[in-house]
C-alpha cells in the first residue's frame, strides 16, 4: 500500500482549511450579524400588530420579535404569520375643558388585536380583527366610536410582492381590500397608536421602491365608517359591522427621495379626498385636493437633526352636514411644521428639540370662505400630547411653539417631557377639540400651555408598560369663551397603560 506524500497532504489541507474559512466568513459577513455585533432596535409603539408584520419588500427586522410567540407556542407552519397583541389602559381626566363641560372623567381603554398572514410565495393573505371597549365611560363623558368599536375587521387584503422585478433591482407591491395606511410623518394618514379605534380603508395600494434612492406609494380608497356612531349605542356595548363610505374616494400618491445630500431626505406628495353623503353618513362634502412637501434629517448622536414640513389645502366644503341648510364654501388653508434638535453624546442620550406647529384658522366664520386646515386620516399623539379621554389638541387653527426633551436611562426605559404654549390661528375661529368659539374674538386667542411627562419601561419584547401625565394651564380664551367651563381650574390627566404582544 503506498503510502501518501506527507508535503503534498499537508498543503491540500492547509488549502482546503482557507477555503472553507474563507466561505463561511464571506457568508457570514453578508447574510448575519458577527457574533460581535448587537442588533440594535426602534421600540415598538403601543399600537396593536404593526411591531409584528414584516416589510414584503425591505424584508427588515425593525422590532425586535416578542420573546412569548404565540406561532411557536403553536408549533404553527413557516408559512402561516400570527400575533395577538391586548393593551389595557386606565385614564383620568380632572376638570374640563370642552364646552358646557362640567367635571373630569375615567374610563378603562380595552384593545384587542388578532392578525393572521398566509404567505404563498410573492402572494399573502391576510385579516386583521380589533376589538376595542371603553369600559367605565359615562353618558356624559364624550365617548364616541374613536374609543370604542366592537369586533370587527379592520384589514382583509390579498397582496403580492416581488423583491427584484424582472431583475432590474426595483422593489413592487400591490395590495387589495380592505387595509390600514400609514405613510410618511403621519400628519395626514396614519394608522392611529394612541387612539382606541384605528383607521381603514378599503381599496388598492400600489408601492415601487428603488432601494437606494426612491420609493413611491400610490393608493385608490374608500374610507371605512365604523358603526356604530351613536353614543348610547356605544356604551350599551351593541354590534353593528363596520361598513365602507361608497360614496367617498381618498387617493393619494406619496414620493419618498432619500439621502438628497448630507443625509437629508425628503417627501413629496398631493392626496385627494372628494366626500359624498350617504343615508348613513351624512358629510360636509370636503372636495380637497392637499399638496405638500417634508424635509428631515433625522437625529443621530453629536448631531443636529431638523425637520420641516409644509402643507397646503384647496377645494370646497360645506357649512354643515346638513344638505338642506348647508351652503358650498370656498376652500383654501395651509399648515407648517418645524423642529430643530441635537442628540448629546452622553449616558442617558438626552435629545433636545424646539418645536413650531401652525395650522390655519377661518378668518371669518360669515363669509363664503373657509380656511381652517382639515389633518385629513392624520394621527396627532405624537405631536400635542395623549388623545384618549383628553385630546386637547389637533391640527386646526392653532399656532403653537414648543420644546421636548427625551432620554433614555437604561435601554429598556425612556423619558420624555413636552411644553407647549397654544394660541389661536384665528381668535374668531374656534378651538376645535374643545367645540368653544367667539366670533367676536373678545376672549382673545391665548388658549393656554400644556406640560406632559411619559415613562415607559420594556419589562422584555412582549411586555410593554407606560404612563403619562399631562397638565393644561387654561388661558384666557379657555377661560372666558362663550360655553367655557364653569369651572375655570386647570386640567390634569393621567394614563397608565400595558402592552402585550405574542
Amino acid at each position: 500500500m503506498a503510502v501518501p506524500n506527507t508535503r503534498f497532504t499537508n498543503i491540500l489541507l492547509n488549502r482546503i482549511v482557507h477555503a472553507t474559512l474563507a466561505g463561511s466568513f464571506y457568508v457570514a459577513s453578508t447574510n448575519t450579524p458577527k457574533a460581535a455585533e448587537v442588533k440594535i432596535y426602534s421600540k415598538p409603539p403601543f399600537a396593536a400588530f404593526v411591531s409584528q408584520m414584516p416589510d414584503a419588500l425591505l424584508g427588515n427586522d425593525k422590532y425586535e420579535k416578542p420573546i412569548w410567540s404565540l406561532h411557536d407556542t403553536l408549533n404553527l407552519p413557516n408559512w402561516l404569520s400570527v400575533s395577538l397583541e391586548q393593551r389595557t389602559r386606565y385614564e383620568t381626566l380632572d376638570g374640563s375643558f370642552k364646552a358646557s363641560g362640567r367635571g373630569g372623567d375615567q374610563q378603562i381603554a380595552l384593545q384587542t388585536d388578532l392578525w393572521l398572514q398566509a404567505n404563498m410565495g410573492r402572494f399573502k393573505l391576510g385579516a386583521e380583527f380589533l376589538d376595542a371597549r371603553a369600559l367605565g365611560a359615562d353618558s356624559g363623558s364624550g365617548v364616541n366610536n374613536t374609543h370604542a368599536d366592537e369586533a370587527d375587521f379592520i384589514q382583509g387584503y390579498l397582496a403580492w410582492a416581488e423583491q427584484n422585478l424582472f431583475y432590474s433591482g426595483i422593489g413592487a407591491e400591490v395590495v387589495a381590500g380592505r387595509q390600514t395606511l400609514n405613510l410618511g410623518s403621519r400628519r395626514l394618514i396614519a394608522r392611529n397608536a394612541m387612539r382606541n379605534t384605528i383607521n381603514s380603508f378599503t381599496g388598492i395600494k400600489l408601492r415601487v421602491l428603488d432601494y437606494d434612492s426612491w420609493q413611491f406609494t400610490g393608493f385608490v380608497t374608500m374610507p371605512v365608517n365604523r358603526y356604530p356612531t351613536a353614543a348610547a349605542d356605544i356604551l350599551d356595548e351593541t354590534h353593528e359591522f363596520d361598513e365602507e363610505d361608497t360614496h367617498t374616494w381618498f387617493s393619494g400618491g406619496f414620493l419618498e427621495l432619500y439621502n438628497l445630500a448630507w443625509g437629508i431626505s425628503s417627501e413629496v406628495y398631493l392626496y385627494h379626498l372628494d366626500e359624498g353623503d350617504s343615508v348613513r353618513n351624512p358629510t360636509r362634502n370636503r372636495r380637497y385636493f392637499t399638496p405638500g412637501v417634508r424635509f428631515f434629517l433625522k437625529p443621530k448622536k453629536a448631531n443636529f437633526d431638523f425637520q420641516t414640513e409644509t402643507i397646503g389645502q384647496l377645494g370646497t366644503v360645506r357649512s354643515t352636514t346638513a344638505a338642506s341648510n348647508g351652503r358650498d364654501l370656498d376652500h383654501a388653508a395651509w399648515y407648517q411644521h418645524a423642529d430643530v434638535g441635537y442628540t448629546f453624546d452622553m449616558p442617558w442620550s438626552p435629545r433636545f428639540a424646539l418645536e413650531y406647529d401652525y395650522a390655519s384658522g377661518d378668518n371669518n366664520p360669515n363669509d363664503n370662505q373657509d380656511q381652517r386646515f382639515d389633518t385629513l386620516y392624520g394621527a396627532r399623539r405624537f405631536e400635542f400630547g395623549a388623545t384618549g379621554i383628553y385630546g386637547a389638541f389637533a391640527r386646526a387653527n392653532i399656532n403653537t411653539p414648543g420644546y421636548r426633551v427625551t432620554a433614555a436611562p437604561r435601554n429598556d426605559v425612556q423619558l420624555g417631557l413636552s411644553h407647549r404654549f397654544y394660541l389661536l390661528a384665528s381668535a374668531k375661529d374656534s378651538w376645535t377639540t374643545a367645540g368653544l368659539q367667539d366670533t367676536s374674538g373678545r376672549s382673545g386667542d391665548f388658549v393656554g400651555q400644556q406640560l406632559e411627562l411619559t415613562a415607559r419601561w420594556d419589562f422584555n419584547s412582549s411586555l410593554n408598560f407606560e404612563t403619562g401625565w399631562a397638565h393644561l394651564f387654561k388661558g384666557e380664551f379657555a377661560k372666558k369663551a362663550p360655553s367655557a367651563p364653569t369651572v375655570k381650574e386647570d386640567v390634569d390627566y393621567v394614563y397608565v397603560q400595558s402592552q402585550l404582544r405574542f
